[in-house]
């Protein structure tokens, strides 16, 4: 099972900023230390809460923090930037880490961020994603001049190409042909995840799905690795949960239950963001439940995982049985709190965890 962490990230506004980040930093370097094989940040723009407005720049100063673990953008919303930005910006960090660098993608995920850049339509949002990716794929096959002409940009750079002296080609990047690609899907029978089987990209089903929509999701994947003839590859799934460990199941129980803990709090910010953004229903077990049901407590009950080693590892092994034979396991980071408690979390889900998922 390869580990990796997953990080909004998510911190109470209040909080001083300055100290949220650099927190996060030390999260990733206990990654590293503790053997995930993946650290993977997102990207928002008008959101304090959430306030890493450029993984590419969070992800650069893990550099020489972190040894082996791979740094990946979780993710770029393509239909925020001009691709040859995106391109060029990937580029530089696939160079500067050597070659530990996934690209993770989507079309955008915060209704604030929407409203910001003006793209409030799902379907425009999409349909930009993928022509962007498509654009940045092109871009890094060739060095210029370049002619690639979309419904929502137009790369053309042809009058100023001078290949003696260096100007005119976008940076390629180090890992050849690109770096690996992935996406991340969160409805059921994801468009997205089809692409991703199509072009042999990995993809991440989201920390707040539903089991039925997860298992829809390695369908979908191999409906678009049928269509493009590819042969479906389950390391290229990863499944993303919020995950505590604790030395017995009873704290760990306790740990979840804390009303000023990490984890209710980190639920109370989630549904409020998915209640005001009329999209409540994303988490809803059964469709017919009331909105007034939908407590963290109840999403600690159905999103999350907890206990001792022992108990963890079954209720992966529970989930695979239910969903699909999953590879990459995605944990979600949290707000510190105790840091002594996130920090050994991590190292027993490494150390104690995967080793009883292979026995």
């Amino acid at each position: 099972m390869k580990l990796g962490m997953f990080m909004m990230p998510y911190h109470d506004p209040r909080r001083d900023l300055h100290q949220a980040l650099h927190e996060d930093v030390e999260v990733a370097v206990h990654a590293d230390r503790a053997g995930f094989e993946e650290f993977w940040v997102g990207e928002h723009y008008s959101a304090p809460s959430e306030p890493i407005t450029s993984p590419f720049i969070f992800l650069a100063n893990l550099i020489a923090r972190t040894e082996r673990i791979r740094l990946c953008t979780g993710v770029i919303n393509l239909p925020q930037q001009h691709p040859a930005i995106v391109a060029a910006h990937a580029s530089l960090l696939d160079h500067l880490s050597r070659g530990r660098f996934t690209l993770g993608i989507s079309s955008g995920g915060l209704p604030s961020d929407f409203e910001l850049f003006k793209r409030m339509d799902g379907a425009e949002r999409n349909s930009m994603m993928l022509e962007s990716a498509d654009m940045i794929l092109k871009i890094w096959q060739q060095d210029g001049p370049y002619e690639i002409k979309g419904r929502h940009w137009d790369i053309t750079l042809k009058d100023f190409v001078v290949p003696e002296l260096g100007i005119g080609t976008v940076l390629r990047p180090f890992q050849r042909p690109h770096p690996p690609m992935a996406v991340s899907a969160a409805s059921p029978a994801s468009g997205s995840v089809r692409h991703a089987g199509r072009m042999g990209w990995g993809f991440i089903s989201a920390h707040f799905c539903t089991l039925p929509i997860i298992a829809s999701h390695w369908k979908t994947y191999l409906e678009g690795c049928e269509a493009a003839g590819r042969a479906p590859d389950p390391e290229q799934w990863r499944v993303a949960r919020l995950i505590h460990v604790a030395r017995d199941d009873a704290q760990a129980r306790d740990d979840f239950a804390d009303p000023d803990g990490p984890y209710q709090d980190f639920w109370r910010y989630l549904i409020g963001v998915l209640t005001r953004a009329g999209m409540l229903s994303m988490l809803k077990t059964d469709k017919a439940m009331p909105d007034a049901a939908v407590t963290p407590d109840y999403a600690l009950r159905s999103f999350a995982i907890c206990g001792s080693p022992q108990r963890v590892a079954e209720q992966i092994r529970d989930l695979r049985a239910e969903v699909g034979d999953f590879r990459g396991l995605v944990a979600l980071a949290v707000e510190f709190g105790d840091r002594a408690k996130i920090f050994d979390s991590m190292s027993l889900l490494s150390g104690e965890v995967r080793p009883l998922l292979a026995a």
